[in-house]
């Protein structure tokens, strides 16, 4: 195979599988059988792409990864965080000011990514709840965000007993919380409470990322998601309040991976893209190359989102005793990262568990 580079299965560590119309309120009011039969593509694509594993952000329950680990659907692995937790009012509450419904109105809509706790009581019911159900670990919103319409990026999620509530309850059972978090305070407010890892984190300043670095946490950037919500979430349906909010945080994505860098943070690899535009997954390794190196991109959505999972021994390398998710790529992505964007054109094997999903090598 003269050409050819042999390297592990890419990992996504923010996707949002069940999210199958970008407007999330529309998405949250589809039956729940054409959400389920609409994920069916966008898991198969992601597949396409070389991600064998995938850590779901909000939406995807375990018997979802239960059905393509037993065959039912193709895709990647997944990690479920079951349904993310936020406040009344936090970036998980995608009702818009105009409206006048019940938060749990569509709490059992497999299309509805979130549920709507306050106080710590509820919140720690609630991470209890999800990880009956089998999530592999807590989702929490601790900042505003940009795809619900009626927060700012700079509003904080959740109070600080609420936060410590839940990473109590996912300590518990042995796993961790990850945070949605944009700017420090809230970056350091969740540092401060045990969160294990920080989604977007696109305004962190130095002392903060110095911070996360003393606490070890982790960093998982979506630049990518930024680029699809500008150029494309009008025509998806995005409420123009969302639309709006992008600009704050897009440029900032590009300096928060040199800060991170400095501080020696290690920062895992995510996409967090919405409905129609789950199809520019990979072009995040064409974004990151403008500040990292092929090499580190690499590593982020191979072994550093394998630390991530705490499967560092069975994912995100090739070696004895790993699961065999390997991937051949026709070139050398080392030396041009294009070789692993679009949709898998360049990778003539994929295989997962052992098992082709594609191959070419003929």
């Amino acid at each position: 195979m003269h050409g050819k580079t042999v390297m592990p299965g890419l990992i996504d560590c923010h996707v949002h599988v069940m999210s199958v119309i970008a407007n999330p309120t529309a998405n949250a009011g589809l039956p729940n059988v054409t959400t389920a039969y609409a994920a069916i593509p966008v898991l198969r694509s992601m597949l396409s792409r070389g991600f064998t594993t995938v850590r779901d952000a909000a939406g995807a329950d375990f018997f979802l990864a239960q059905a393509i680990e037993e065959g039912y659907v193709q895709g990647p692995r997944i990690f479920p965080s079951g349904k993310a937790l936020s406040q009344t009012g936090g970036h998980g509450d995608f009702r818009r000011r105009t409206d006048h419904i019940e938060p749990s109105c569509c709490s059992d809509r497999l299309g509805m990514l979130t549920r709507i706790e306050d106080g710590v009581d509820n919140v720690r019911r609630a991470a209890r709840e999800e990880l009956l159900k089998g999530a592999t670990q807590i989702k929490i919103t601790a900042s505003g965000g940009v795809a619900s319409s009626a927060d700012r990026i700079d509003n904080t999620g959740f109070s600080l007993d609420e936060i410590r509530a839940i990473v109590e309850e996912a300590e518990a059972t042995n796993t961790y919380v990850m945070a949605h978090a944009y700017t420090p305070r809230a970056i350091r407010r969740a540092t401060d409470c045990g969160v294990r890892t920080i989604e977007h984190g696109n305004l962190v300043d130095e002392e903060t990322a110095k911070r996360m670095h003393d606490c070890s946490v982790y960093a998982v950037p979506t630049l990518v998601t930024y680029d699809a919500l500008a150029n494309h979430g009008e025509h998806f349906g995005l409420y123009p309040e969302s639309i709006a909010k992008v600009a704050a945080v897009r440029e900032a994505g590009f300096h928060s991976l040199e800060i991170f860098k400095q501080a020696g943070v290690r920062v895992g690899f995510g996409t967090d893209l919405l409905g129609e535009m789950h199809k520019y997954q990979s072009d995040e390794f064409r974004i990151r190359a403008n500040v990292l190196k092929p090499s580190e991109i690499i590593a982020s959505a191979t072994a550093v989102n394998a630390e991530i999972l705490r499967m560092q021994d069975q994912l995100g390398c090739i070696e004895p005793g790993a699961l065999a998710d390997i991937l051949v790529v026709d070139g050398n992505p080392l030396r041009d990262i294009s070789l692993l964007t679009g949709q898998g054109e360049h990778l003539i094997a994929i295989m997962k568990s052992g098992h082709f999903f594609k191959e070419e090598l003929a």
